[in-house]
């Protein structure tokens, strides 16, 4: 098979992913699970040459051969793109090829919770999405920018490394803006953007101590905030979020962030019952008592705020995993496998 075969086959099978890694077959991600394409042989670096050659233009393979990586975005039909992700591993290329439908799924389609449709009427703050790479964060994202667009005249600016989710204008200006070819720098576009009229921006990743700084200077600045960090609940954002800036500098940015937060939203999807993945989550809400929480430094009360606060729409990723487990949607070993505190999901399950 050719890289435009192998990529037929990542659409054709509902894969999320196609790896190609020299030594192995070419390798499909889905539903979570890896499993090599059936009637394909071993690839060879000159194979794996060959596939990148194709995909790829001569300044990137440049910027490839000296940074040893390079993410980029692939359009290849009209019903798929993908965001690519080259790299060497043992002196011999490989590749992630990330599959990203053309048509954004709405909020409802990915069964997520009622409530994040009020984030996209909130009209300035900040709102995270996290959770592991390759579960759903930036789908999550793309259906909140699209309700946004379906639904209010506003100037939405993303910064994106590569762009993945293509924007068409409904109600909204979408200026879409790609990390190398439309920026040097997440810290420079973050500075510039607000010298763009923005109403709503989007970051794609909150990756350093630069690009946090300058993403809570936006949001206080009146505008609306999305973000994404790789962490795995409401109180381990928190801490990340203060953690990166400077011991003098925490107590300033435990204000500023009390300020201008306005949610976290904490995902993964899980295996279910059905062989499907399911988004489990963890929702924070930016209350008196949450912002009271962050402003003094005590985090760790966050976790029986959430708890204790489902009436409005709060709650921790074991309140979610158990709800499952106990619609029958999810095993209990697949639910445990996901908790951060598994002895806490026991409890909720044989609780009536």
């Amino acid at each position: 098979m050719d890289i435009k075969q192998l990529l037929q086959t990542t659409i054709d099978l509902k894969a999320s992913d196609l790896h190609v890694v020299s030594g192995i077959p070419p390798t499909l991600r889905i539903e979570g699970e890896l499993m090599p394409i059936e009637g394909t042989g071993i690839l060879t670096p000159d194979s794996i040459n060959e596939f990148l050659k194709g995909v790829l233009k001569s300044e990137q393979i440049e910027r490839l051969s000296v940074n040893k990586e390079i993410d980029f975005s692939l359009s290849f039909s009209e019903n798929s793109r993908f965001r690519v992700n080259a790299y060497t591993q043992k002196g011999t290329l490989a590749a992630a090829f990330r599959r990203i439908p053309l048509e954004i799924p709405s909020i409802d389609s990915l069964s997520l919770p009622k409530i994040i449709h009020s984030f996209t009427t909130l009209k300035q703050g900040l709102v995270l999405v996290t959770g592991p790479t390759g579960h759903g964060k930036s789908t999550t994202l793309a259906s909140m920018i699209n309700e946004i667009n379906q639904n209010r005249a506003a100037h939405v600016v993303t910064i994106e490394d590569p762009i993945e989710f293509v924007f068409k204008p409904i109600k909204s200006i979408i200026s879409q803006r790609e990390m190398g070819s439309d920026t040097h720098s997440w810290n420079i576009a973050l500075r510039s953007v607000l010298r763009e009229d923005p109403d709503v921006v989007l970051v794609g990743e909150m990756r350093d101590y630069e690009t946090i700084a300058s993403a809570l200077t936006v949001a206080e600045t009146g505008h609306l905030v999305f973000a994404t960090l790789h962490t795995n609940s409401a109180s381990q954002t928190i801490d990340r979020i203060v953690d990166v800036f400077p011991e003098e500098q925490q107590k300033q940015v435990k204000l500023q962030l009390s300020n201008v937060i306005e949610a976290v939203f904490s995902q993964r999807l899980i295996q279910s019952t059905t062989r499907t993945r399911i988004p489990a989550y963890e929702i924070m809400l930016a209350t008196t008592a949450i912002k009271t929480a962050i402003r003094e430094g005590k985090t760790h009360q966050i976790d029986s705020i959430l708890q204790t606060s489902s009436e409005i729409g709060m709650n921790t990723l074991e309140t979610c995993l158990a709800g499952l487990v106990k619609q029958g949607t999810v095993t209990l070993e697949v639910a445990q496998s996901w908790s951060l505190r598994p002895e806490e999901l026991t409890r909720l399950v044989r609780s009536v």
